[in-house]
């Protein structure tokens, strides 16, 4: 079963024979090391048409997963902190360091759609787009703490870990099941939430200073605590489709879009939780 993460939509392309052949052909149904799986699907890395070839002969574990994700985000967070601390938002370089983080920004995102395109993953692009996505996170907090709301970002990243522990815990006992229906339905949900994203930022680029209130009050917290429970269900569609991977044997360098596709839920998380605590605090 695919993911809805644009990321790991790219792993189904995955499907080769080698270590994986004892899971190849069996349905998704079935026990494989002693791992519920979705009934409704199929085996996503059954030999195929259109294969990625296997590069070392090796197949994805999941420490390779935790090593990748952990160099990934590790690079979101050094590069977040880097210019909290080097790219003032005083008033001297507040406009050199917005700059900066706008262009920060495009280029991670640029970065993030190159390698979401790629037949294979580029360890280079997604630690390039960590980077540069660290850049745009760390003078974003660095504003927000500094002239709205003192002290949030660390509630911020706590309330991320809380949010990605509880999804673990959820998913590991099968509170949270990811089947084809649940896809769907976050598919849908995130379209609209996407949607509403867009409206308000061309509401506010032509006029409505406030868009269409998602920036302030109870509209705006309810806004964000709906891209916190689709961040959520993304993870949980993560968690699935690593799990998948490592039982059926993917080729070991997916790891990398692993930890491409975790890093980008978690940086969405963490920025649902951010707007959720600024407009909280500055309301109050």
């Amino acid at each position: 079963m695919r993911s809805s993460n644009p990321i790991f939509s790219r792993w189904g392309a995955a499907r080769d024979a080698g270590p994986a052949d004892t899971y190849a052909r069996r349905p998704v149904g079935a026990a494989v090391g002693g791992l519920p799986t979705d009934d409704q699907a199929t085996n996503p890395y059954a030999p195929g048409a259109d294969t990625s070839p296997r590069t070392d002969g090796a197949a994805v574990t999941m420490d390779d997963v935790i090593v990748r994700t952990g160099t990934t985000l590790g690079t979101v967070v050094l590069t977040a902190v880097l210019s909290w601390l080097l790219l003032p938002v005083d008033g001297t370089n507040i406009g050199r360091s917005y700059g900066i983080a706008v262009g920060a920004a495009l280029v991670a995102f640029f970065l993030s759609l190159v390698q979401a395109f790629r037949r294979t993953p580029s360890p280079a692009l997604i630690l390039g787009y960590a980077a540069f996505e660290g850049v745009f996170l760390g003078v974003l907090s660095s504003t927000i703490s500094t002239y709205v709301a003192p002290g949030v970002v660390v509630q911020a990243v706590l309330g991320t870990f809380a949010v990605s522990a509880g999804v673990l815990v959820a998913y590991r006992m099968r509170w949270i099941r990811v089947t084809q229906r649940f896809t769907g339905f976050v598919a849908a949900a995130a379209t609209g939430f996407l949607l509403l994203l867009v409206a308000d930022l061309l509401f506010s680029a032509f006029g409505a200073g406030n868009g269409l209130g998602f920036h302030s009050g109870g509209l705006g917290i309810l806004f964000g605590v709906i891209g916190i429970l689709l961040g959520a269900a993304f993870l949980a569609m993560d968690f699935k489709q690593v799990e998948d991977a490592v039982a059926y044997g993917a080729p070991r360098e997916e790891a990398w879009l692993a930890a491409f596709g975790l890093t980008t839920t978690l940086v969405w998380i963490y920025l649902e939780v951010l707007r959720v605590l600024t407009i909280f605090n500055s309301d109050n």
